[in-house]
């Protein structure tokens, strides 16, 4: 089959997030001016530069995480696994502003060294970011829904025990990605695959 978007398709749901998948979650902590703190999963989000680090997550509109982000410039991504789905998902509850995410999915805030926001202590890895842009995605329309948060990386937490003769063990770590509609998977040993690329690539 083929659509165009404009047109719209017949299918009972938008196969858009089905398609580009499976999508890394950034679970991002923030902070707005007064102490406040955010946590909230955002499944529009990846490593977009190694030199220097860099992730970016997208935003459906100006919600918590990016506000505070561009209130005081900072933000946390921990790594959200097969062990905290649960506690990753009830962080997407639309809380008021200034109650605590951390709280309600019984998270633990760890500090941080580098940046001010908390980290989830019970995540196996974190990454500090101080926020380099915030990227208005205007559509060819003329709409911007979107915001793209763009952070450098300062700091990285690691929990040593995925630590294995130097190198992180990605798989025993079991980090989860969004799929479409309901749906996620999880990296596992048993789909860990290794592939040399070729001279020069």
């Amino acid at each position: 089959m083929f659509y165009e978007i404009a047109a719209g398709h017949p299918l009972p749901h938008d196969p858009f997030k089905a398609i580009v998948t499976p999508r890394p979650i950034g679970w991002i902590s923030a902070l707005d001016r007064e102490g406040r703190v955010n946590l909230a999963p955002y499944s529009f989000f990846n490593a977009v530069s190694d030199r220097p680090h860099m992730v970016a997550f997208s935003s459906d509109g100006e919600k918590d995480a990016l506000t505070f982000a561009r209130e005081t410039g900072e933000f946390v991504c921990s790594l959200a696994t097969w062990d905290l789905r649960e506690a990753m998902n009830a962080t997407s509850a639309p809380l008021p502003r200034g109650e605590s995410e951390f709280a309600h999915a019984g998270l633990t805030p760890a500090p941080s060294r580098l940046v001010a926001p908390p980290r989830v202590a019970e995540s196996p890895v974190a990454l500090e970011c101080k926020l380099l842009q915030i990227v208005p995605l205007t559509s060819l329309e003329g709409v911007t829904r979107y915001h793209m948060a763009i952070g450098q990386v300062v700091g990285v937490h690691i929990d040593e025990r995925f630590l294995v003769d130097g190198l992180l063990d990605t798989a025993a770590m079991k980090p989860i990605a969004r799929a479409g509609y309901r749906d996620y998977f999880v990296a596992t040993e048993e789909t860990r695959f290794s592939i040399t690329r070729p001279p020069g690539g």
